[in-house]
């Protein structure tokens, strides 16, 4: 990929932090479009795959719409509306929570749960590929990128 200089023609930053945080945002761009491309035959946006990977995380225990967006990697993603994708695509169950009618219960289904296993070695290769560090390396800008959020 190159420089960050390169590949936005600036010739330099105002500061090593207002470079940072261009670069933190620039890499998300790239990360996200490349993974587009590994989601895209399974007709998923990355915010999609997020929501059916976190109703795998709950083992078949149903999850609220309002407790799906709270643990989005995207809080600006519009979980009810993810939802209603998903269940259109059959991969997500929508039922009336049982203690609280005004409450919807989301669960992942069969198809859901296959379609995250097919996806599965796709993106363990991608990561793989797009992240080019050590494994010493990634500890490190895992615990470096930890720190910065505080």
């Amino acid at each position: 990929m190159g420089s960050l200089e390169d590949a936005i023609k600036q010739k330099e930053f105002k500061d090593p932090y207002n470079k940072l945080v261009v670069n933190l945002l620039y890499t998300h761009s790239y990360l996200v479009s490349a993974q587009n491309g590994v989601l895209k035959p399974f007709d998923l946006s990355p915010e999609q795959y997020n929501v059916l990977r976190i109703l795998r995380g709950q083992n078949g225990v149903p999850i609220t719409v309002s407790s799906i967006q709270d643990r989005m990697l995207n809080k600006m993603s519009n979980a009810s509306r993810l939802v209603d994708k998903l269940k259109v695509k059959q991969l997500v169950e929508r039922s009336e929570c049982p203690n609280d009618r005004r409450q919807v219960d989301i669960m992942i289904t069969e198809k859901g749960l296959q379609i995250l296993d097919d996806l599965q070695v796709r993106m363990e290769g991608f990561n793989n590929q797009v992240i080019n560090l050590t494994k010493g390396e990634v500890d490190t800008m895992n615990e470096l990128l930890d720190k910065l959020r505080g």
